[in-house]
């Protein structure tokens, strides 16, 4: 059958592979069959409650089997779905709803209490449906239905999902996803990768991270198995690889600080994983000697690095490492476009800089959303035309070309950082600090520590006259703001923070008095 949605890949692989399994999750497993009968049962709903064509579903459910259902379930309706983190704060979690405006959010009986906190502080809160409960829009496991025939037609360039991500002003930002730019990529990755009916994929990133959507569309593409990762994992290693080993994972992806967590306690045995073939990382840096580590330990996977921003869909570019590296001192190149992408280091002209230079990162090509969701004028000073009129997205990071054509990430130039994955706006981090009563003036700063998560996020304060803030205080009045990965790992009070000749905090010196003892610090 033809392909031109992305719900299209779950019914093509219905036809060939309906008995076998398709998605496994902690208590409960779907066959292909029966996922396409859970996804048309909750498009059927969806479609008898008025779901209007091209309307925002929100989904605030934990990782399952039922929930993927419901992402999928929402575009066969004909709708676009939004992925709400279910552990994030509720004050963030009703900006995000707020923002996207939608017409049903449907959450799991474990994320009930967070979304009544939620609607709540909404003036004109959505209708509800209980994926596993009895509610307002009650949705059952039985009685499962043929496809609707009535959902309303979307072009492939219509709005399949909206990814919100961190914002500069304290306002988490939605991308745009349409259909058309997750196949492209998915197209590319099941050929490059060779992915099969055979397989067996980890879904280890949460559901609103956009690296969630190649595990669950390439997977399906190929009539693989899904294996969801739980999140309780995060913080066990050996349990970590006890679920690659158990599940016998023909392939894992992750980003890199849970591989530096593995190596760091040994996790891993020597010859470990006998059915992995390839490992895949992506969102943040691998040190290359922890990669080295893997490399040895695993010498029969193929390994391969992805990078690639929110706003280009999943991942522009890949280097599949052939060999151990010879000098562990040397970073990992983030390689070549992938297929229908298009890497441009430039200057400040938008003009082409010649081998070996630095200059700013650009992505063209077949994976650029739109923008973000109602903000021209952000979508305007990320997404411009060259000369040509080819629209470029500015992604922030410093990068060079050697002379074989291949792209090396040199960091960031402003002040958005990589921590465990996440890409996180220190600024957001701020705007929330400065609701602290009593915070007379803060900074956060983005510090490599040698941690496993990557970037560690730095916090200094000075507290007005009067009040009395141990940073245990205020890092629990943070954390009541922002995800638990964007609250500071390190804190300092100080009586002044420090400041430039023109009057400005002086973050490179406060990144001078987080780093670790003889540890070079750089950026702006």
């Amino acid at each position: 059958m033809s392909v031109s949605h992305l719900q299209d890949l779950l019914a093509a692989s219905v036809d060939r592979h309906g008995d076998r399994t398709a998605i496994v999750g902690a208590d409960e497993s779907m066959t292909y069959g029966e996922l396409d009968g859970a996804v048309n049962r909750i498009a059927h709903v969806l479609l008898s409650h008025g779901l209007t064509p091209g309307a925002r579903v929100g989904v605030l459910a934990e990782k399952s089997p039922w929930t993927i259902a419901a992402l999928i379930g929402t575009l066969r309706a004909g709708g676009a779905y939004v992925p709400v983190d279910p552990a994030g704060p509720a004050s963030r979690v009703a900006r995000i709803v707020g923002a996207a405006e939608p017409e049903v959010v449907l959450v799991d009986a474990a994320s009930r209490p967070l979304l009544d906190e939620v609607l709540a502080e909404l003036p004109e809160p959505p209708v509800v449906g209980a994926l596993d409960a009895q509610e307002e829009v009650a949705f059952s496991r039985g009685d499962l239905l043929v496809a609707p025939t009535d959902a309303p037609g979307a072009a492939p360039t219509d709005l399949a999902h909206l990814l919100f991500t961190s914002g500069s002003t304290g306002v988490p930002k939605g991308v745009m996803i349409t259909h058309d730019t997750v196949l492209a990529f998915v197209d590319w990755a099941v050929r490059h990768f060779g992915t099969a009916a055979g397989d067996r994929v980890s879904g280890h990133p949460p559901l609103h991270f956009d690296l969630s959507t190649f595990d669950i569309y390439a997977t399906l593409s190929a009539g693989a198995e899904l294996h969801l990762v739980p999140p309780s994992l995060g913080i066990d290693p050996r349990g970590t690889a006890a679920f690659i080993r158990d599940r016998a994972l023909t392939q894992w992806f992750s980003v890199p600080s849970v591989l530096t967590y593995l190596a760091r306690f040994e996790a891993v045995a020597q010859d470990d994983f006998p059915a992995l073939e390839r490992l895949l990382w992506c969102g943040e840096v691998l040190p290359t000697p922890v990669l080295a580590h893997w490399m040895r330990k695993l010498p029969h996977v193929r390994f391969t690095n992805l990078y690639g921003p929110t706003e280009a869909t999943i991942a522009s570019s890949y280097h599949d490492v052939p060999e151990v590296p010879a000098d562990e001192t040397v970073p990992v190149p983030i390689g070549r476009a992938c297929d229908g992408e298009e890497l441009r280091v430039l200057d400040e002209a938008m003009a082409p800089v010649p081998a070996g230079e630095v200059g700013d990162l650009w992505i063209g090509g077949a994976g650029l959303s739109p923008g973000y969701w109602r903000d021209p004028e952000k979508t305007a000073a990320a997404f411009r035309p060259d000369a040509s009129g080819e629209r470029l997205y500015r992604t922030g990071d410093l990068a060079r070309v050697d002379d074989a054509g291949v792209v090396h990430f040199l960091g960031r130039a402003d002040s958005q950082v990589k921590s465990r994955g996440y890409r996180i706006e220190l600024g957001e981090i701020e705007a929330a600090l400065a609701t602290v009563p009593g915070i007379r003036e803060c900074a956060v700063v983005g510090v490599d520590t040698g941690g496993f998560e990557g970037t560690t996020i730095c916090c200094a304060y000075s507290v007005a006259e009067g009040h009395v803030l141990p940073a245990t205080d205020v890092r629990r009045q943070v954390g009541a703001l922002v995800p638990k990965y964007m609250v500071p790992a390190r804190w300092a009070e100080m009586d002044d923070l420090p400041h430039n000749v023109n009057g400005k905090i002086d973050r490179p010196a406060l990144r001078e008095h987080f780093a670790p003892v003889g540890a070079a610090t750089g950026g702006r």
